[in-house]
C-alpha cells in the first residue's frame, strides 16, 4: 500500500495552506513597511525642503536685520541717527557693501544731515580676520557729502564729534593702537583703496550769510597697500588743493604776533 507521509489524498502537501498563509502575510508586512517607508521618507523631505525654504528665507532677510542692527549700534555708540538704504554680507565670498548711508548730526546741530555715503564696499581676508587681523584687499569708499555745521553758539561738528585733523608727530602706531583698544583687530593694511568725494558744504547756524558749497569732484582715487595714516598723506593734500581755502576758513588759525608766543 502506497504511503502518502505528509502528502494528502491527492498528493498535495499539507502544510500548503499554511506555507501560503505565512507567505502572505510576509508580503503583507514587506508591503506595509514599504508603505510607511514611502510616507517617512515623503514626509521628511518635505521637511528638509521646509528647513531650505527657512534657511533661505533667513538669509534673505539676514542683510536686513543687520541693517537694522548697525544702525542701532552706530546710534548707541555716536548719539547720532543713522540710515542705511542697502546693507549687504557676501555669503560664499568675503564681502562686505553698504550703500546709501546717511548719518545725522545730534540736536546741538540741528540734526541736520552729516554725511551722505553712497558706498562703502569691502572685500576682506578670511584667514587674517579669524586671527583678529584687519587685512582689507579692497576698500572702495565714495562720499557724495559732508556736511559742515557751525551751531549757535560757535563749535564745529567736525571737532566736537571728535574727528579731528591728525598731528605731525603722531606716527601710525598710535592710530595702529587706539584702532585695536577700539575694536580688538589689528589693524594690518588696504591693499587697494579706491576713494571718490563728491561735495562739502558749510552751514551756519546762527548766520546763513555764512552758508557755502565746495564740489571737491574726486573720482576713483586710487591707492595701493596703505598701512598707516601716514600713507594717506597725499591723499589729503589733494582733497585740500580742490577744496581750495574752504578747509582753511574753517580753522581759527592764530594771530601773526601770536606766533613767537
Amino acid at each position: 500500500m502506497r504511503s502518502f507521509g505528509k502528502l494528502g489524498c491527492c498528493g498535495w502537501d499539507t502544510r500548503g495552506p499554511f506555507l501560503l498563509g505565512n507567505m502572505s502575510s510576509t508580503l503583507l508586512r514587506k508591503s506595509q513597511i514599504r508603505i510607511k517607508m514611502k510616507w517617512f521618507f515623503k514626509w521628511l523631505f518635505r521637511l528638509f525642503l521646509l528647513a531650505v525654504v527657512s534657511i533661505v528665507i533667513l538669509l534673505l532677510s539676514l542683510n536686513s536685520i543687520l541693517r537694522v542692527y548697525v544702525e542701532h549700534r552706530i546710534r548707541a555708540q555716536t548719539g547720532m541717527d543713522a540710515e542705511i538704504g542697502k546693507f549687504s554680507v557676501g555669503l560664499t565670498e568675503p564681502t562686505v557693501t553698504i550703500q546709501n548711508f546717511k548719518l545725522y548730526n545730534p540736536p546741538d546741530f540741528g540734526g541736520t544731515p552729516f554725511l551722505d555715503i553712497r558706498e562703502i564696499h569691502v572685500e576682506y581676508d578670511r584667514a587674517a580676520l579669524a586671527k583678529r587681523q584687519l587685512h582689507l584687499t579692497l576698500l572702495r569708499f565714495n562720499l557724495g557729502e559732508l556736511d559742515i555745521v557751525k551751531n549757535e553758539a560757535g563749535r564745529t561738528n567736525i571737532f566736537s564729534l571728535g574727528v579731528t585733523l591728525p598731528s605731525k608727530k603722531s606716527g601710525g602706531g598710535k592710530s595702529a593702537a587706539d584702532f585695536k583698544k577700539q575694536t580688538g583687530f589689528e589693524f594690518k593694511s588696504i591693499d587697494v583703496l579706491n576713494v571718490s568725494i563728491g561735495t562739502a558744504k558749510f552751514i551756519d547756524l546762527k548766520d546763513q550769510s555764512h552758508n557755502r558749497t565746495q564740489k571737491i569732484g574726486l573720482e576713483n582715487c586710487v591707492m595701493i597697500n596703505v598701512k598707516s595714516q601716514a600713507d594717506l598723506g597725499g591723499l589729503a593734500v589733494l582733497i585740500a588743493l580742490r577744496g581750495g581755502d574752504f578747509w582753511g576758513s574753517l580753522v581759527d588759525l592764530p594771530r601773526p604776533g601770536a606766533l613767537g608766543n
